[in-house]
């Protein structure tokens, strides 16, 4: 037995070559994104593909990352930030004149667009939320898509309180200063509110998630877990309060919970024409579909026949005869298909990656480890191919959030270190989402306490599988997963033989202050319910004691730290804070910092340069091997 040939980082963080494909309501046209001068962007075919496809978008700053069609197939809309600040603006793109300009709809300095969608009723125009009058309010306006026309429509009540309309009424949900969840109905010429319904905040870190009108205007659907550990599909009655249960699942969670790889699906499949609920996502070991549309049900059965995977991404044209799907796997991702139901026809449109083979790439096995107090975590171990899986070097990946979760699919850094020989396992660690309220409960006061224990037991257990070997561990994290890495180095620092932390924590007090004032008043429930308020002297105490920067003196293994210094989550200071005190005492400490990206990372030479410094890093210290091409 051998590994697998290498592949190259360029291989596995190189743009896709299409992805992200779409279709346009009349089913005429397909759009997606691909390269041009090495930024995705937008282009556009005849669904037929007789004419080649064309490039109808221009940026050679930043990677497109989504786009919607309108209802007019003239034109399409897309959001862009500058350099990773998420100051996002709103693109318009004419496809009916070839070679114009995208034009930005939204040229605020400073402000971003936090999402937009058709105005029911009203062709031609779209509902934006913007933030252009004050950082912490996101009013509504009404967009005229041809024109570019913006139309106040609803001014935010206040800071950080999100606005949706429901049978031509608008409303209005914040957090009360008990932290519970409330739906307020709004006057839009006075201004005045009147409460609608209120739900328990505790269950609700992230907020009430879906939490969308149902096309009649008179509810809700929203993910509940009133009376039940498990979160379902309910129907809020707007004018009653009554709740109603509309499909659920015997063991799984509605999937509602942020994914660490997100593949563009929604927990709810609507009808694009009508708006209708069609069908519901649940997500566990792998993704469980319920059709609630006979006819969606019949269309589902074939899709799934297209590929091993999970359905993703799916979007049809108005008459529901032309689908697009693609499909989540873990070796084979992103395979997109176009399927006519009036024929049963269907054809591979693309594999964003077909250069990579995947028998060459590792299978993401689920498996579950028990903590020390008797808590299951569902994880996910990958083994690199070729080799026996005993004695290896093992790179523990932590997620971010921490409210979201690992899933099955295609990671390219998972897939990049099994290809160097490493086993990598994934672990969702209490606070994690998607497992039920009581296990993301399970981590209220315990950062860098139970929720790193966590880690550490499963540690253990790699190493009690054999699969490990004890002196080999790396610890490896983003965002929060970037603040877990850095408490193994400082908190057990003769566990990990070398961290890796991208944007992470290193003071926990200073990483909430630092935060964005439209995202405070919604941290009730998260930051301040889970580690603590850091105007409170006996609270900000505790979280200078979970933080990593009070054991700075503790951390021996050797430490890389990458940052985006346009970050607005986790701001640079942070990195600095860490890397400034390390190199005091004289501790080898690698510190990338790239100037064009935030919390997200998105050009490809920087993912590929941070990815080559970390393969060389890790097997600089843990043994694995190192692509040199």
């Amino acid at each position: 037995m051998a590994l697998p040939d290498m592949i190259s980082v360029e291989d596995l963080f190189d743009p896709p070559e299409r992805s992200g494909a779409s279709i346009s309501r009349d089913g005429a046209r397909i759009a997606f994104l691909a390269p041009w001068k090495n930024r995705l962007n937008i282009w556009v075919q005849d669904l037929d593909g007789a004419d080649e496809p064309r490039c109808v978008t221009a940026d050679e700053t930043r990677s497109v990352q989504n786009y919607e069609w309108t209802d007019d197939p003239r034109w399409l809309l897309y959001t862009q930030d500058s350099g990773g600040d998420e100051n996002w603006h709103l693109f318009r793109v004419d496809l009916d004149t070839p070679g114009s300009e995208a034009v930005d709809l939204t040229p605020f300095p400073g402000a971003r667009v936090a999402g937009f969608e058709p105005s029911r009723g009203r062709p031609g125009k779209v509902n934006v939320w913007l933030n252009a009058r004050s950082a912490a309010h996101f009013d509504v306006h009404e967009l005229d898509v041809a024109t570019g026309e913006l139309t106040p429509l609803v001014e935010s009540p206040g800071p950080g309180q999100g606005l949706f309309q429901a049978g031509g009424a608008w409303f209005a949900s914040g957090t009360t200063a008990d932290g519970d969840l409330e739906v307020f109905r709004i006057d839009p010429e006075t201004g005045t509110s009147s409460s609608a319904l209120v739900f328990d905040g505790a269950d609700y870190p992230l907020g009430v998630l879906p939490t969308q009108a149902t096309p009649d205007g008179t509810g809700l659907w929203i993910g509940s877990n009133r009376g039940s550990d498990r979160t379902r599909l309910a129907r809020v009655d707007l004018a009653t309060g009554e709740e109603t249960e509309v499909d659920s699942h015997p063991v799984l969670d509605l999937d509602g919970a942020r994914r660490a790889v997100v593949d563009g699906s929604s927990p709810l499949i609507h009808s694009r024409r009508t708006g209708e609920l069609i069908g519901v996502r649940y997500l566990g070991e792998r993704q469980v579909v319920h059709a609630l549309d006979p006819g969606f049900a019949e269309v589902l059965a074939n899709l799934e026949k297209l590929s091993e995977g999970d359905v993703g991404a799916l979007s049809c044209d108005d008459s529901g005869r032309r689908w697009i799907v693609s499909f989540t796997h873990d070796r084979d991702p992103g395979a997109t298909y176009l399927y006519d139901h009036a024929t049963g026809e269907h054809r591979l449109l693309f594999r964003p990656h077909p250069h990579l083979d995947p028998e060459s790439l590792a299978p993401m096995r689920p498996v579950t480890v028990t903590a020390r107090d008797g808590l299951e975590l569902p994880s996910y171990l990958t083994l690199p191919v070729g080799v026996e899986p005993s004695g290896l070097p093992m790179v523990l990946m932590v997620h971010g959030g921490p409210w979201a979760r690992d899933a099955w699919g295609f990671n390219p850094a998972v897939q990049l270190f099994a290809n160097r020989g490493y086993a990598v396992l994934q672990v969702n660690f209490r606070g994690s989402t998607g497992y039920g309220k009581a296990h993301t409960r399970a981590a209220i006061g315990e950062f860098a306490g139970k929720m790193h224990d966590d880690l550490i037991d499963a540690v253990d257990w790699a190493v009690e599988q054999g699969y490990v070997d004890p002196d080999r561990v790396g610890i490896f994290g983003g965002s929060y997963g970037g603040y877990a890495a850095l408490v193994g180095a400082a908190f057990t620092p003769d566990r990990f033989a070398a961290a890796v932390d991208v944007v992470g924590i290193s003071n926990l007090a200073t990483f909430m202050r630092a935060l964005p004032p439209f995202v405070r008043p919604s941290m009730t429930n998260s930051w301040y319910r889970y580690v603590g308020d850091p105007d409170v002297p006996e609270q900000e105490a505790d979280m200078l004691a979970r933080s990593p920067i009070s054991r700075v003196d503790d951390i021996t293994a050797p430490l890389m730290v990458v940052q985006g210094a346009n970050d607005t989550r986790v701001v640079q200071a942070e990195s600095d804070r860490i890397v400034d005190a390390l190199r005091t005492r004289g501790v080898e400490v690698e510190y990338l910092v790239f100037p064009d990206e935030g919390h997200r990372f998105t050009n490809p030479e920087n993912k590929i340069a941070f990815h080559r410094q970390a393969e060389r890093f890790l097997a600089r210290h843990l043994g694995g091997r190192e692509h040199r091409g």
